[in-house]
């Protein structure tokens, strides 16, 4: 299994786990181990999994902060399943620049797609390109000028 495919399983898994300690306020170590022995992780990218899980709960605050300004809604108004895609694609944005932006990007979309209400995805795409903006600013420049 390529790892592409092994990443896109860690972030469908990430935004369970992600909900489920928003939502009913899960310890965190329990929905992992709870995660992994429903599923088979020889088909997930667990280092990323793992990492973004811990980065997110650890710094949940910063998370959000990073991406608020660029919502058109209070916070708190969120749906559940919005929250944990913003704050996983967030954390990419900002702490994992070997992935490139527009795969951060495109994954979200997706993920919306599939777990998001309707059209989740239009908003999320135009939150995490105010957050791309303001994170990967660099990424953004050439790639404009090797498009252009």
């Amino acid at each position: 299994m390529s790892l592409l495919r092994k990443r896109q399983k860690a972030r469908r898994l990430l935004v369970q786990a992600l909900y489920s300690w928003d939502l009913a306020g899960d310890d965190v170590c329990s929905i992992e181990t709870h995660l992994r022995s429903e599923n088979d992780f020889a088909k997930v990218d667990s280092e990323l999994f793992h990492s973004i899980l811990l980065g997110v709960v650890d710094n949940v605050a910063r998370i959000d902060r990073a991406y608020e300004p660029h919502l058109d809604r209070d916070q708190h108004q969120l749906d559940p399943i919005s929250k944990a895609i913003l704050r996983i694609s967030t954390f990419e944005l900002v702490n994992r620049i070997d992935v490139p932006f527009k795969v951060v990007i495109n994954e979200a979309i997706n993920l919306a797609k599939t777990f998001g209400p309707a059209d989740a995805f239009k908003f999320i795409n135009a939150v995490l390109e105010g957050v791309a903006e303001n994170f990967r600013a660099s990424e953004l420049f050439r790639g404009s000028i090797r498009d252009g």
